[in-house]
Formats: C-alpha cells, structure tokens, sequence
C-alpha cells in the first residue's frame, strides 16, 4: 500500500529552512543540528510517498524536479553521469557494510538493518550516521537523479509488524538525509515488510539479507 506523507512541500521547504546558515564568506549552508531535530520531530509520524508532491505519482515528482530548476540527462550522458556517481558511492562507503550495485543505468544501495538500526528498532544506529552522511554528499554533488527509499523485513513475526518496521525504517533513513539537505522532491519513500525477499528466509543468514533498507538512485531524464 502506498500512502502519501502528511507534511506538505511548503512546511517542509520552511522547517529546511530553519535547519541551515549561510557562511557569509561562502555560498555553502552549514547544518543547524537544533533544526534538523525539528524536521525529525514534525515528520516522524509521516512514514510513506512523495515528500512534497501532491500528486501521488512519479509524474508529480517529475513535475516538482522541474519546478526546483533540476535538469534532465539525456542521451550519453546518462550512463556517464551514473558510472561516476557510481565511483564515488563506492569509494564513500567501502567498508561500511552497504553494497553498491549497478542495474543498467541504476544504482542500488543495499543497508543491512543489522548495521544500521537496532533490533526491532526504527531509530538510526549513531554509529551508520557518518555513513549515511557519505551518501548524502555524493546525492547532493549528483542532483541530476532521483531516489527510492525503500524498507524490508524477514518473515519472522506479524505480517503487520513487519510491514510497519519496514516503513518507519525507511522513513528514518528518508528524514536523515531530508538534513542533510537532499532535495525532499527527489525522494519516495515506502515500506514492503516481508514482501521482496531476496535470499530464503529459512536460514539467519537468508533472512539477515532481507532485513534491509535499499536506496534506488535513477537518472532524472524529465
């Protein structure tokens, strides 16, 4: 099921607003840790969809990337962008513990659950936090893309349960890297519980690999 989120475009573009300060000497923002607790507080309960969009749709978020003045790739361009957007992600988090793969034009970013959030929690680790900052560097530097955020579970537990745990896990990584100023346009977020395995869950060791939140990063083509 896909629902929208409960904050608008306009209330979140003021509370990133308040998260960030301008350098007079540089153009570059500097995080304002007050008001990125602000932003966890006002959408913590808001789990699934298009950040700012009010259109449930990949038109709308198209539509909001262009009205944000992001351009679309086309032609060669795409797969070169994406190999050094590739590049970089893989230099950023070796040794992390997330994997970066390549399909066709997109990249995965797979997140082990068991290095990034306690059991049975929604909150991030403080430990995954400097990774999760290297990702955001590297999507601010790309900004020509767009992202899926997207959680899973094992089969273990109420479907329900697993299915909710999905959704606030992908939430939380969404609402960390929202302060680390990446753009809430190229963002959707969603939760599958158990729903996409991608080993057996008749093992630890399958169902360790389907604990996970993913990162689906595509080129912005309009």
């Amino acid at each position: 099921m896909r629902a929208k989120l409960l904050i608008t475009g306009l209330s979140l573009a003021a509370l990133l607003g308040a998260c960030t300060t301008t350098d007079p000497y540089s153009s570059t923002p500097n995080r304002n840790n007050t008001g990125t607790g602000a932003i966890a507080g006002a959408v913590g309960g808001a789990l699934l969809g298009y950040l700012t969009n009010t259109s449930d749709s990949e038109q709308g978020r198209k539509n909001a990337l262009i009205g944000a003045g992001i351009g679309a790739l086309g032609g060669a361009a795409v797969g070169q962008y994406m190999d050094r957007q590739q590049r970089e992600l893989e230099a950023e988090l070796s040794g992390s513990g997330v994997g970066v793969a390549r399909q066709g034009e997109v990249l995965v970013l797979r997140m082990p659950s068991d290095v990034t959030f306690a059991t049975a929690q929604s909150s991030i680790d403080p430990r995954f936090y400097s990774t999760l900052d290297d990702v955001a560097r590297v999507l601010n530097r790309y900004d020509q893309s767009v992202i899926d955020i997207v959680g899973h579970a094992d089969a273990d537990g109420a479907d329900d349960f697993n299915l909710n745990l999905s959704r606030q896990r992908a939430s939380s990584v969404a609402q960390y890297l929202v302060s680390h100023q990446v753009l809430p346009d190229r963002l959707y977020v969603e939760g599958r519980g158990e729903s996409a395995p991608i080993a057996t869950n008749a093992t630890a060791e399958g169902k360790a690999q389907n604990r996970r939140v993913e990162i689906t990063i595509r080129p912005f083509k309009g």
